[in-house]
C-alpha cells in the first residue's frame, strides 16, 4: 500500500521560513518523480514544484520560483520543499504527489493528472 505522508506545516510570519517533507512508503521511491501542490480555501489546487526521478532535474511554478527549493534524498525516500521569504498568499494545504516514470529519467511532471499518488496534505499558514 503506497502512502505518502507530508509533515512540516504551521503558522508563521510573513518573510519567515518552513520545511515541508514527505515520507513515502510502499513504492520504489526512486521510479518515481515527485511534486508539491498547494490548495487554498476556495481555490484550485495548483502547482508548485517537482522533482524528476533522478533528482536532476527541477521544475518551479512561476510564483514561487526563487523562493522555494524542492530536493529529495532517495535513501530516505523522501522528498523536501523549504519554503522562504514566505508571503500571505502562500496560505494553503500543501500536498505531495509521486508519479511513476518509466523511461525518461528526467521527466517533471507539472500537472494534477498526471500523479498517481497523493499525500493527506499539511497547512501552512502565513500571517502579514
Amino acid at each position: 500500500q503506497v502512502q505518502l505522508v507530508e509533515s512540516g506545516g504551521g503558522l508563521v510570519q510573513a518573510g519567515g521560513s518552513l520545511r515541508l517533507s514527505c515520507a513515502a512508503s510502499g513504492l520504489t521511491f526512486g521510479s518515481y518523480a515527485m511534486g508539491w501542490f498547494r490548495q487554498a480555501p476556495g481555490k484550485e489546487r495548483e502547482f508548485v514544484a517537482a522533482i524528476a526521478r533522478s533528482g536532476g532535474s527541477t521544475s518551479y511554478a512561476d510564483s514561487v520560483k526563487g523562493r522555494f527549493t524542492i530536493s529529495r534524498d532517495n535513501a530516505k525516500n523522501t522528498v523536501y520543499l523549504q519554503l522562504n521569504s514566505l508571503k500571505p498568499e502562500d496560505t494553503a494545504v500543501y500536498y505531495c504527489a509521486a508519479k511513476r516514470v518509466q523511461y525518461n529519467v528526467n521527466y517533471l511532471p507539472t500537472r494534477r493528472h498526471e500523479y498517481n499518488y497523493w499525500g493527506q496534505g499539511t497547512q501552512v499558514t502565513v500571517s502579514s
